[in-house]
């Protein structure tokens, strides 16, 4: 049985490219394309088993609550949600017949360069990030820079290690661009990774709808279900 899915801000950027993909795999059935508006009772009147939720930091919590309440899987690409946000959406999931799933980023690259930053980031004394979206991105600094952050904080322990700094750019023409920036005496090294097209997104959004009905509760990064 194909996945009955509706998308959340289907008429933005992200929403209309995963509308498309979803149009040509097999395994999954547009049930239900919401924009601004539109009322999420059509997620119900659909039947939809999952949604993908592509809005802004203002709306996203309202709609994964209101996902988890009515029993609708969610899928998340909107970056905003705080950690005490995250603490919220848990306890409303916990015994619930919903998941959510959260990824900071979709593209595998963007993934890959989180890890290997993260795996980097206790040999070198200073480090530092520099994140580049396009003009009309609302939040600052991105959910990719904070979630790329906290690993490599978790990773740097020792007491001299300088805390990751984020720099944020918002320019015309970009789309979704990364470095890590890390140095020591007499060395640097940078890893980056640069989306140049939003197709580089859906592997894994697809991935995820299809997935989350395996998950518990909220699963947040991608790497949990690339089996890194």
């Amino acid at each position: 049985m194909a996945i009955r899915l509706g998308v959340i801000g289907a008429h933005g950027r992200m929403g209309t490219e995963v509308g498309k993909t979803a149009r040509q795999d097999s395994e999954v059935e547009l049930v239900a394309e919401l924009g601004r508006g539109d009322l999420l009772d059509r997620l119900q009147e659909k039947v939809a088993e999952v949604a993908v939720d592509f809005t802004t930091p203002e709306a996203v919590k309202g709609n994964v609550l209101w996902l988890i309440e009515r029993g609708i899987h969610a899928v998340v690409g909107t970056s905003g949600l705080t950690e005490a946000d995250l603490e919220e959406l848990e306890a409303a999931a916990q015994g619930g017949r919903a998941n959510v799933f959260i990824a900071p980023n979709f593209a595998v690259g963007a993934v890959l360069m989180m890890r290997f930053a993260a795996e980097a980031a206790p040999y070198f004394q200073a480090a530092e990030i520099v994140e580049r979206h396009r003009a009309a991105k609302l939040d600052k600094p991105s959910g990719t820079s904070l979630r790329t952050s906290a690993l490599m904080g978790s990773a740097r322990t020792a007491p001299w290690l300088k805390p990751v700094e984020i720099h944020s750019l918002r320019l015309p023409g970009s789309v979704a661009h990364q470095e890590v920036l890390l140095g020591a005496p007499g060395e640097t090294l940078t890893i980056r990774h640069d989306s140049i097209d939003r197709t580089c997104f859906m592997p894994g959004v697809m991935l995820a709808v299809k997935k989350v009905q395996e998950l518990r509760g909220v699963t947040v990064g991608l790497e949990h279900l690339l089996e890194l």
